[in-house]
């Protein structure tokens, strides 16, 4: 069998689900390679052969902690449902081998096809991938909701209230964690729950995170729609808004012309400003996502990667907000960099990854552990040479907002939270100046992080098409 690639422990897969494998999928296990990418699980490529000869190219996902440790509500064992529910329909997706029925572990056919939409160059190419995924989301929204089973909500019981049912899923989740509370977490679910779209419907099947980089496609269309333990009843727009969000990390030609392709394909118009509300709830789950990572996840987990999107959502959350509220955000006053005794070191560590390490690795995985380490030793020189200042500079802009001295920013940023949970959304004004300020915040943060995050620290939101 060949093996590249390693758990988060370190080691191969533990034998007890390599038998499982080849228990299910009814054949000898001769190729198991971890693969990049997967977020929050690991992915593997597997192949089996069967007693005839041939051999079955596989897929498999799996979650080393259990999700009950963490309180994790997303597992990959409802996720299965949704695939096995889909099968047959509009939307493309893996079939399912096998589901552990212990582990969050599970085996599904291997679909061809590219993930990240940004290696494909073709300006025709892009546009006819993009417009066909567009035709399926539309396909997706069209299926009878009362048709999927998922463990939670009920599509009967209307757009409002099924809103308040996921509000109080992520709050469950992000307050489930270890990690301090978080003004700008705070700050969301008071928004969004005060600003609740007043709709009736369409109630259909959410994807969640849909959109670039969680489908596979050849030049010629889609050919599968991955990743769906986010699913749930609700607003069509919520997708919508996914796809919009994960457009600023994979670049997906013109918006505003992929939305037309969705009025088209669903026979129906798009509420821009409904897309605006659930890009603002897309954002908020990310940055919970990230929040409940903080003192639950693996050191050898993909870190590197975390540290860029992390602040990019942060960053975009605030932005959503803004533009909802009306509330402009100007740049930064730019950070002082100066130079430090440590900074050689760093610089050192940076080259050798970049041109030794890198170029004479041929494992997938590897290379790309490498660079998301680089990242990590980047974030780390700029932390040591700007720290000091982000600090000083985020308890003056808390003090401001809250209209006294705080003893630090961390002591801040504690009480602005607690403010806000116990307190609510405020008046206008209140929540305008609240937004400024955690603008204030998230421009340093992405100026200590810039260097790692390289171009996602200047993309923003493409135009809906509305704008005047």
């Amino acid at each position: 069998m060949t093996t590249t690639g390693n758990d988060d422990a370190g080691l191969p897969l533990d034998p007890g689900l390599v038998a499982w494998i080849e228990r299910e999928a009814r054949g000898t296990l001769t190729r198991l390679d971890r693969v990049p990418g997967g977020a929050r699980h690991e992915a593997w490529f597997i192949d089996v052969r069967r007693p005839d000869g041939e051999v079955d190219e596989l897929f498999l996902r799996r979650t080393p902690i259990d999700p009950s440790e963490t309180d994790d509500p997303f597992t990959l064992h409802d996720e299965a449902q949704v695939y096995r529910a889909l099968a047959g329909s509009a939307v493309p997706v893996p079939r399912i081998v096998a589901v552990h029925p212990e582990q969050q572990a599970v085996i599904s056919t291997r679909v061809g096809g590219a993930t990240w939409f940004s290696q494909l160059r073709d300006p025709d190419a892009r546009e006819r991938v993009a417009a066909d995924f567009m035709r399926i989301l539309a396909g997706l929204h069209a299926i009878d909701a009362t048709t999927i089973p998922l463990p939670q909500g009920d599509p009967s019981a209307g757009l409002r209230a099924l809103v308040g049912q996921e509000l109080d899923r992520w709050e469950a989740f992000y307050r489930s964690g270890p990690a301090p509370a978080d003004p700008l977490v705070e700050l969301g679910l008071a928004w969004l729950r005060a600003r609740v779209p007043d709709a009736d419907g369409p109630v259909v099947l959410v994807q969640g995170d849909t959109g670039p980089g969680n489908f596979l496609y050849t030049p010629e269309g889609v050919t599968a729609v991955l990743d769906w333990e986010l699913a749930h009843f609700g607003d069509p727009h919520d997708d919508l808004a996914w796809v919009s969000t994960r457009a600023v990390q994979e670049p997906f030609t013109d918006f505003a012309a992929r939305l037309r392709d969705y009025e088209r394909a669903a026979g129906r118009p798009v509420d821009r400003d409904r897309i605006r509300y659930y890009r603002v709830f897309s954002e908020l789950r990310i940055v919970i996502i990230n929040h409940h990572k903080i003192g639950t996840v693996s050191p050898l987990s993909e870190v590197g990667n975390a540290i860029i999107y992390s602040t990019l959502h942060r960053r975009l959350f605030v932005e959503a907000l803004a533009t909802c509220e009306g509330v402009p955000l100007a740049p930064g006053e730019p950070l002082p960099a100066a130079e430090t005794d440590l900074d050689w070191w760093y610089d050192a560590a940076i080259a050798q990854i970049g041109e030794i390490i890198v170029p004479h690795s041929t494992d997938r995985f590897v290379v790309q552990r490498s660079k998301s380490l680089a990242r990590i030793v980047k974030f780390l020189r700029e932390s040591h040479r700007l720290a000091p200042t982000v600090d000083r500079r985020d308890a003056e802009t808390l003090a401001s907002l809250m209209g006294r001295p705080v003893d630090s920013a961390a002591a801040g940023r504690a009480e602005l939270a607690a403010r806000i949970r116990a307190g609510g959304l405020g008046d206008p004004g209140e929540t305008r100046r609240l937004i400024a300020a955690l603008g204030e915040l998230v421009d340093r943060e992405t100026q200590v992080r810039a260097p790692a995050m390289g171009a996602l620290a200047r993309r923003h939101f493409d135009p809906l098409g509305d704008e005047s």
